[in-house]
């Protein structure tokens, strides 16, 4: 087995495990707690950074969420759940991919960061409110995509659903769900129901400080 993937409850990380998981490919999993930067500091001879993912397939180490899922699809060529780049969406497709985690999952990290990672006195609510509201503006666009859609490219579900999916699933547990539109929140219980979400998120729960969170509205 050359696919090897460290991984924490509710992180980023659930991205490529998604991603495995709906493609039943083999894979090695190691689970940590969440920061594993503080709570597992040996993992930064893995990764320098600290951050989750990390993936290893053979000679290739990745350490960004969404490329592991494009890579999957290109590495092993699995458009079963990507797009050829002949497609006529192939750059829908990629922007949905990219947009995932530099426009929607960045605010939220922001959020995460100074409302419940930081210590007491060196939380900031107003970043909290200004990177709230920053994260649910910024699916507007989104919204208006998916009138009319089940899933966001050749209607059919991709690694792009997956990259958007956690985005907004992620957007859930602290709360921002309930400003989502009733198109937003149907697309996102489409992928919950999908059982390969319902596997992977279920994995490391036991021992995560990382659910449940409900922030004040923005």
């Amino acid at each position: 087995m050359s696919i090897k993937l460290w991984h924490c409850h509710n992180a980023r990380s659930l991205r490529p495990l998604w991603a495995l998981e709906e493609m039943g490919m083999d894979f090695e999993l190691v689970e940590m707690p969440f920061p594993p930067r503080v709570f597992q500091k040996d993992y930064l001879r893995v990764n320098p950074l600290g951050t989750v993912p990390y993936f290893i397939d053979g000679d290739t180490h990745m350490t960004e969420s969404s490329a592991i899922g494009h890579y999957l699809v290109e590495r092993y060529q699995r458009y079963d759940f990507g797009l050829r780049a002949d497609h006529p969406e192939f750059g829908d497709y990629l922007n949905w991919m990219y947009h995932s985690d530099a426009t929607l999952t960045f605010p939220q990290t922001v959020v995460i960061r100074y409302a419940i990672m930081e210590p007491e006195e060196r939380r900031l609510p107003q970043a909290v409110s200004d990177y709230g509201q920053w994260f649910l503006a910024r699916l507007r666009r989104l919204d208006s995509h998916l009138a009319g859609r089940e899933y966001l490219c050749d209607k059919r579900f991709t690694v792009a659903d997956i990259a958007i999916g956690y985005a907004l699933y992620l957007g859930e547990i602290l709360g921002f769900s309930r400003d989502y539109s009733a198109a937003l929140q149907a697309y996102l219980e489409r992928l919950k129901a999908r059982p390969a979400f319902q596997k992977a998120v279920v994995i490391g729960e036991e021992n995560s400080r990382f659910k449940n969170i409900s922030l004040p509205r923005p």
